[in-house]
């Protein structure tokens, strides 16, 4: 989501403490130039087992990972650690980081860092909510195993006081450096957050509202529409007393992506796939990573798939779309990877490895998307088989065998 941000006027002025001391901006301000806390050093140096397990989960195929010959030839010393790791060789882990959230939401931090000053800072003046917005890396060198970094970080800059799209809030950027064996500096990156006052809920009232003797049929809606969170078609009939359902953000078209749209409107999943090698690739991209050619068609894919992982979106909240969100990455049964809206899958209910099939759902008259479902041929699919046309129309479609770009 785009935290798009407008100044608010006279707002720092407004947190002035009673007895005229500095207002809440100058002593965020103060903050600036601090560093977060002490250096972090790495668990452990980078190491191939690591670095095999990253790929496997990525699906990154590169060989200068896991290979020493193939690293060699492409001009490195040998294995090279992906440069999108860079974070994770210092992350302190989750029982770490809860136990820090638990301690300062307790007012527990006992030598508490500049950084958890300010977040409490922020977190007393009703910013107690939080979303990463943006980062920029820079490499100077690739990470190679026996690497043992060390990452300090220093906060670079507080905004003033901004409106965005999910509430009022302040921007807090860190610059981090980070640096191997001697010294020697291999990465920076700028990290930016937002720390905003969340919204009222605009339908905490609705409940009251219901009458008594609807109250059950009210519940089965509910019911329903959690259990295709991601999937039903936003009405634009307005209910009682309410707005039109916003409709569902636009992708971004391009010339290489187009064709996976225009295909989703004719209930067809299409894959792109190099003219060259006859490589499969999603998302669509100009070039084959394997081969480098540009030229490529695409494959219609049966539909027919696995989900690979999945996540339950509940913050921040889109009004297009019904929460609790189960977003999935789909593996199909091609061997491609792309995530995916679902339906007749509850949080309860979803699984890794879940059996599942794609149809097609027009949201809106611009925008048709594939949806899955759990697959009715399949055994243990966890959830309600419905199947439906849209996974018909896959199926039938999957006999074309290669439509051009």
């Amino acid at each position: 989501m785009s935290a798009q941000e407008t100044a608010v006027p006279d707002a720092e002025a407004s947190a002035t403490s009673a007895s005229d001391g500095p207002s809440l901006g100058e002593r965020l301000q103060a903050f600036v130039g601090q560093t977060t806390g002490p250096p972090v050093r790495a668990w452990d140096p980078v190491n191939q087992p690591m670095i095999r397990h990253w790929v496997e989960a990525m699906g990154d195929h590169n060989p200068v990972y896991v290979d020493d010959a193939a690293a060699r030839e492409a001009g490195f010393p040998g294995v090279i650690a992906p440069a999108t790791m860079l974070q994770a060789w210092t992350m302190r882990g989750l029982r770490a980081s809860e136990a820090a959230d638990a301690a300062r939401a307790n007012r527990e931090l006992k030598g508490a860092s500049p950084n958890d000053r300010l977040m409490m800072m922020l977190d007393e003046a009703g910013f107690t909510s939080v979303v990463a917005t943006n980062c920029d890396q820079h490499y100077v060198r690739p990470l190679v195993p026996g690497d043992f970094l060390t990452c300090t970080s220093v906060i670079d800059s507080v905004s003033t006081e901004k409106a965005t799209g999910l509430g009022t809030g302040h921007f807090v950027t860190t610059r981090l450096e980070y640096t191997v064996q001697n010294d020697e500096l291999v990465a920076t990156m700028l990290f930016r957050i937002l720390k905003f006052r969340p919204r009222p809920k605009a339908d905490a009232a609705a409940p009251a509202s219901v009458p008594t003797s609807s109250a059950s049929a009210a519940a089965s809606t509910s019911a329903a529409s959690t259990s295709a969170a991601s999937t039903s078609a936003p009405s634009s009939v307005p209910s009682s007393g309410s707005a039109p359902r916003p409709k569902r953000p636009r992708p971004a078209l391009t010339q290489d992506n187009r064709f996976f749209f225009d295909g989703a409107k004719e209930h067809k999943l299409l894959i792109q796939r190099c003219s060259n090698c006859g490589t499969l690739r999603h998302p669509p991209r100009p070039s084959c990573a394997k081969c480098q050619s540009f030229e490529w068609g695409t494959v219609t894919a049966s539909g027919r798939g696995t989900i690979y992982s999945f996540v339950v979106n509940h913050y921040p909240q889109v009004p297009a779309f019904d929460y609790p969100l189960v977003v999935a990455l789909v593996e199909l049964e091609e061997g491609t990877r792309l995530v995916a809206n679902v339906a007749d899958i509850t949080p309860d209910s979803v699984f890794i490895g879940m059996p599942v099939i794609a149809g097609f759902e027009a949201f809106d008259d611009d925008l048709t998307l594939p949806v899955f479902r759990p697959d009715p041929g399949a055994t243990g699919t966890g959830g309600v088989a419905t199947g439906g046309a849209g996974a018909q129309d896959v199926a039938q479609d999957a006999a074309q065998d290669e439509r051009t770009s």
